[in-house]
């Protein structure tokens, strides 16, 4: 037979696992959500230990912010190139982002180079 631990026994409702669910879709913290709950932190990991379902559950929900700014925008590229460009300078940057390359050459003048493949300056004045 299983031993009593004493003390009041948790009860998660439908209602506090609506909130969670809630919460966790805005990209709430762990203590900002069971605030909203209206539960302990402990009742919450207490929850994660014995339902992983719930664990993947709330790992994925806390992404869905992510996911909106994604939506938004990859829909504001239509309306706004320098953010589609932006957006392709950080994600490809090998492909679409522009450096500059400083040489400084042996007389002492510095020469600024625009672009990824561009070579330094070899041209000998001798």
């Amino acid at each position: 037979m299983a031993k009593d631990k004493g003390g009041r026994p948790t009860v998660v409702t439908e209602e506090i696992l609506h909130k969670l669910d809630e919460a966790f879709s805005l990209g709430c913290t762990d203590l900002e959500a069971c605030l909203f709950a209206g539960i302990s932190k402990s009742t919450l990991y207490n929850l994660q230990n014995k339902d992983k379902g719930f664990l993947e559950r709330k790992e994925v929900l806390k992404e869905n912010p992510v996911l909106l700014a994604r939506q938004s925008v990859i829909k504001g590229f239509q309306e706004d190139s320098k953010l589609a460009m932006d957006y392709l300078k950080n994600k490809r940057s090998d492909e679409f982002n522009t450096k500059n390359v400083s040489d400084m050459n042996h007389k002492g003048t510095l020469e600024v180079v625009t672009g990824i493949n561009a070579a330094p300056n070899t041209k000998s004045d001798d």
